[in-house]
């Protein structure tokens, strides 16, 4: 009997195999279908190649056992969001139309960047208050 979960993670592995396929047909109709297929193949390198050996090392060496998945999820988040923001940031200037790239992108990225750090110190002081009162409660206990 198929369990809840598979069912919910079946349909959302279709949605998103429906979704990418989608995107292909519309990416090809394009003229500079070949260059964001670059530009992604470039996304899949750097991703395997630097961004996640970097997180995995930076996990084993800062992280400690307790929360090194934690450490691992921030900075992964943090390159992702770098990745995808590296584009805009390598844009050149000017552009002939103001209105094409009209936000700030270097303070967009710091600002995501800073909530993911900000999220991440909150988990994890979190964690280590409900550890510190387990360990009273038992101590006392």
């Amino acid at each position: 009997m198929l369990t809840r979960t598979v069912l919910t993670r079946s349909a959302l592995g279709a949605v998103g195999l429906v979704m990418t396929g989608l995107g292909g047909v519309l990416l090809w109709g394009q003229a500079t279908h070949w260059d964001v297929l670059l530009w992604l193949a470039g996304a899949v390198v750097l991703h395997d190649g630097l961004i996640a050996p970097l997180v995995l090392g930076a996990g084993l060496l800062l992280g400690g056992p307790k929360n090194r998945g934690l450490l691992r999820g921030a900075l992964l988040t943090a390159g992702c969001l770098a990745l995808i923001a590296l584009p805009l940031l390598l844009r050149p200037l000017p552009t002939a139309n103001s209105s094409v790239l009209p936000l700030d992108y270097v303070r967009g990225l710091l600002l995501s960047l800073a909530v993911v750090a900000a999220l991440a110190g909150l988990i994890g002081a979190v964690r280590w208050a409900r550890e510190k009162a387990n360990r009273r409660r038992i101590g006392q206990g």
